[in-house]
């Protein structure tokens, strides 16, 4: 079986979103949950996954977080109100 990729967004408590990509969404998230995700998880604790999209590749996956996080925020919530 082929691995898959996920770009995901996390809403966090100061409301701000956090977005990244992994191979596996849940994992991810409790590593933010405990700090050992990423420096701005650690100052900004999530709260949930509020998006998640599945890729093929790693490369796919890694250019749509890059354009996910350009974008302002109310294109961000665009994106996961769909």
């Amino acid at each position: 079986m082929d691995k898959k990729f996920y770009v995901y967004i996390l809403l966090t408590e100061r409301n701000t979103y956090y977005c990244g990509y992994t191979d596996d969404v849940q994992k991810r998230f409790k590593a933010h949950l405990e700090g050992h995700g990423a420096k701005y998880t650690r100052a900004n604790k999530p709260v949930k996954v509020v998006w998640q999209k599945e890729f093929l590749t790693k490369s796919e996956a890694i250019k749509e977080e890059c354009r996910i996080k350009n974008l302002p925020r109310i294109e961000k919530e665009k994106l996961i109100t769909g």
